[in-house]
């Protein structure tokens, strides 16, 4: 989008591209391996829900030189075919690292969920479990959720279990996602 001058933010934008822009914060350095824009799909299952269901996903994990990354990432079902059905998913938020490979994630959803995550980072392994899930009046109960990245190359996996509506924590969405390319 461009817009006039006098509306433009005087900071830049974040990047993904750790070749460009403001260099990457010293305590991101255990999420380096993530910043990126991501691309693939995925499956979606659960007890309470009339699935398994395919889905599309991208994900962005961006920085701007400060002490984070920015998290946001979109999904959307697809048919048989592979076709785009609707969208699905939305989160954003932001990976926040401590000391000694600890890690912060925060997230909010798009139906109204809040979720603050902890975990660990280890040589292209990123484990993380909820210490707090708030939701909205119309939010699915979320008692809890637990997310693992693992990176080969340049494909990520990702999976998240959850314990919701009544359930225990139960696998609920995995997806492959591949580092889409940088291009000028």
């Amino acid at each position: 989008m461009n817009l006039p001058e006098q509306f433009r933010q005087p900071i830049p934008a974040d990047t993904t591209d750790l070749t460009d822009g403001p260099p990457l914060h010293e305590t991101c350095a255990p999420l380096r391996e993530l910043v990126g824009v991501w691309h693939g799909e995925g499956e979606v299952d659960y007890p309470t829900i009339d699935g398994p269901f395919r889905f599309g996903q991208q994900l962005t994990i961006s920085h701007d030189g400060r002490p984070f990354l920015r998290h946001q990432a979109r999904a959307w079902l697809l048919d048989s075919e592979g076709r785009v059905l609707r969208p699905a998913a939305w989160e954003t938020g932001f990976w926040r690292p401590g000391t000694e490979g600890r890690l912060e994630l925060l997230l909010t959803h798009a139906t109204g969920l809040l979720e603050v995550f902890y975990g660990s980072a280890e040589a292209g392994t990123w484990r993380l479990e909820t210490e707090t899930v708030l939701g909205t009046a119309t939010a699915k109960q979320v008692r809890a959720a637990q997310r693992r990245y693992s990176l080969d190359r340049d494909v990520l996996d990702c999976a998240e279990s959850r314990a919701m509506v009544g359930e225990p924590m139960t696998p609920h969405v995995a997806a492959r996602l591949r580092r889409v390319p940088i291009t000028d």
